[in-house]
């Protein structure tokens, strides 16, 4: 059986709780607070601020692909636009997770090299149904 787009937005935004999920155990995972105890002060809560405006946007992320799937999946200028700035936004995390970040030093166990992968997978299933969303002509 085949999903409608709004059918794979609405589990896109579902699948948004494992990032979110993933972005809030990570500081505990990798010993954030130990870490940044050595940087000043203003570059530490830089980074906590940027992480609390990450977890603002993926709950945005998930929460319109639950509440409005068939709005994003409508074709619509506005509609073709969110979801453009998503695939987007996924597709730029994903180049970032294959050419910058090494889950060697942090993904030690069969559990959290399973999270890195399973990841991996999620953002480029949110680049492609987005992308497609964005780009699909309705």
């Amino acid at each position: 059986m085949m999903l409608s787009l709004e059918r794979m937005i609405f589990l896109g935004g579902l699948l948004h709780l494992g990032p979110l999920s993933a972005g809030l155990l990570l500081p505990n995972v990798i010993g954030m607070r130990r870490q940044l105890e050595p940087v000043g002060g203003f570059l530490r809560r830089l980074v906590w601020v940027h992480g609390g405006f990450l977890v603002l946007t993926l709950l945005a992320f998930g929460a319109v692909s639950l509440a409005l799937p068939g709005v994003l999946a409508s074709g619509a200028p506005l509609s073709r636009a969110v979801c453009g700035f998503i695939a987007l936004f996924w597709f730029t995390r994903l180049c970032v997770q294959a050419f910058v970040f090494e889950a060697k030093g942090v993904a030690k166990t069969r559990l959290l090299k399973a999270g890195y992968y399973g990841l991996t997978f999620v953002f480029a299933y949110f680049a492609v149904i987005y992308g497609f969303a964005a780009l699909a002509a309705h």
